[in-house]
């Protein structure tokens, strides 16, 4: 059995791993842009320069399976074509492209390696006295700036969104807020309309100064299964039956962030189980058996505030928040607890 993986972030590297380990025979071969893993839940480490998030993917991937290093233009009958022109036959396809990010033209997007390479760079570049902005004040905003506060304090940090920390409620989302104003990061209630020439324009009709502008706002899925002639939903996610199969053809799994499944928010919570959900599937099927249908279950919501703090508010299975949460670990212990059901991810838990 000729099995392809498209994209080699949590959900296709926890793919790859799991059908080497599980379905007997399979020949897989991960299709990625980059010869790296890279850890995208720690990219605003990257920026700040508190840490190196890529690893070679010959460390993270199982012996035997083979790697390409390019993109994939179309998924075919059976096959990919990819961007050298030369094609790859499949018995199965698990699409794991993730989530793209759609930053405003003079901003450095944090969600994507190569702006998380040159936000770190610009960053290091800035005298102290600098204005570094970050839009968006979902846990990517956070998380970037209370890291870059507390990297480079001799620099002046500002967060601005319409509503900042709202991925959390309650105690949990009053911790966030405490720890930005801890660590004298400045909070704009406001939308950003225009960043340009060192200035960001907000809704209101304000205008701030800025040194360097930070995008922390995930949005969006690459047009590869649409221009596939996949089913997609109206984000652009390819539209999946009960197991994660695609309805248009069933030989392809679709998960992690590019995955058309209701309820399912982006993150690596989501990726992982998908991603384990879908290739039981396949064993499964290799051995003539029906599939069993995916539970979309979540447990936490986990926000680092810099090196030293991180909040994380427990869900109900559905997402929604509960009142409860935890306070007060490091982000030591913050990296060692992203919860993916009864699972947590670490640089070697994608070895399924």
């Amino acid at each position: 059995m000729k099995v392809v993986v498209v994209g080699a972030g949590y959900a296709g590297t926890f793919a790859a791993n799991r059908v080497a380990k599980k379905v007997k025979g399979a020949e897989v071969t991960v299709v990625n842009a980059r010869p790296e893993f890279v850890e995208r839940i720690r990219l605003h480490q990257q920026v700040a320069g508190t840490a190196t998030v890529a690893t070679p993917l010959t460390g993270m991937l199982r012996p035997g399976i083979a790697v390409r290093i390019g993109s994939v233009e179309k998924i075919g009958d059976g096959a990919v074509v990819l961007d050298d022109g030369e094609s790859l036959a499949f018995d199965h396809l698990f699409l794991a492209v993730g989530s793209t990010v759609r930053a405003l033209p003079g901003t450095v997007p944090v969600g994507t390696w190569e702006g998380a390479r040159q936000g770190r760079a610009e960053l290091a570049a800035l005298p102290g006295g600098s204005t570094v902005t970050v839009v968006g004040g979902g846990a990517t905003g956070v998380e970037t700036a209370t890291e870059v506060a507390e990297a480079r304090p001799d620099l002046r940090v500002r967060i601005v969104a319409p509503a900042v920390a709202d991925c959390l409620s309650g105690g949990a989302r009053r911790r966030a807020l405490a720890a930005l104003d801890r660590l004298r990061v400045e909070t704009v209630d406001d939308g950003v309309t225009e960043a340009a020439d060192g200035v960001v324009r907000l809704r209101s009709g304000r205008e701030l100064d800025s040194d360097l502008t930070l995008w922390g706002i995930v949005a969006g899925v690459p047009d590869l299964a649409a221009r596939s002639g996949l089913e997609v939903d109206a984000d652009g996610r390819a539209v999946v039956d009960a197991c994660l199969r695609s309805v248009t053809d069933p030989r392809i799994f679709a998960v992690g962030d590019c995955a058309g499944v209701a309820g399912a928010r982006f993150g690596c919570q989501t990726a992982a189980p998908q991603a384990q959900a879908a290739v039981d599937a396949l064993a499964r099927l290799a051995e003539g058996r029906e599939p069993e249908p995916y539970d979309l279950r979540y447990v936490a919501r986990c926000v680092s505030l810099g090196r030293k703090d991180a909040v994380a508010q427990f869900t109900h299975p559905d997402d929604s928040l509960k009142d409860s949460h935890l306070k007060g670990f490091t982000a030591v212990a913050f990296k060692r607890m992203v919860f993916t059901g009864t699972r947590y991810i670490t640089r070697k838990a994608v070895s399924a």
